[in-house]
């Protein structure tokens, strides 16, 4: 046998063997909050990778809700719901569905590879405030919130703007600036 044949042979069942280390990590999906009953729109997406930090592929995870309380089902059904990881080291779930009780809970995720094991847990909450439908991404999630703002940037400019083209001289002050009210909560720019 070659030298250089030797040493490929041994780095290719170096490769082969199950990692020593797995490390799971919550991408998308941790801290969410639904609105009890309601069905997740947004999923929970986790990586695996091994002790050189390298994506661990084709690693089964697992997600289990818990039995009791704040709690739901998986779109199968069930209270687990196993998945393999990509060639990115990363797995996902969806479109569970929330049961009607308020409160927090956690989905316990392992991922296996071989005969090594890692775990964590992904803190949820359901919510019975109308508010939280919108703060988990109902119709847009943040967009609405950036747009919102810069809507009001423009129109106080605006407003900035024409005060300054409406003195003919001399430096204009905040008395001279009217108010501008947006909506709930009211933002109030100039005097009230």
């Amino acid at each position: 046998m070659a030298k250089g044949t030797g040493l490929l042979l041994l780095i290719s069942i170096l490769s082969a063997q199950d990692p020593t280390l797995l490390q799971v990590r919550v991408i998308e999906g941790d801290r969410a909050v639904y609105p009890i009953g309601s069905r997740a729109t947004r999923g929970i997406t986790i990586q695996v990778t091994d002790e050189l930090g390298k994506p661990a592929e084709a690693a089964s995870v697992s997600f289990r809700l818990p039995d009791e309380g704040p709690s739901g089902t998986f779109s199968t059904g069930s209270k687990t719901e196993i998945v393999t990881t990509r060639a990115d080291g990363r797995a996902s779930v969806w479109g569970m569905q929330w049961n009607r009780t308020a409160g927090s809970f956690d989905i316990r995720i392992t991922a296996v590879k071989g005969q090594t094991r890692a775990g964590t847990i992904c803190p949820q909450f359901l919510s019975d405030s109308p508010a939280a439908s919108a703060r988990i991404g109902g119709r847009g999630g943040h967009k609405w919130l950036w747009i919102s703002i810069a809507l009001a940037g423009a129109a106080a400019g605006g407003v900035f703007a024409s005060g300054l083209i409406s003195k003919k001289a001399g430096s204009v002050s905040s008395s001279d600036i009217p108010g501008l009210t947006i909506g709930t909560p009211t933002i109030i720019l100039g005097r009230p």
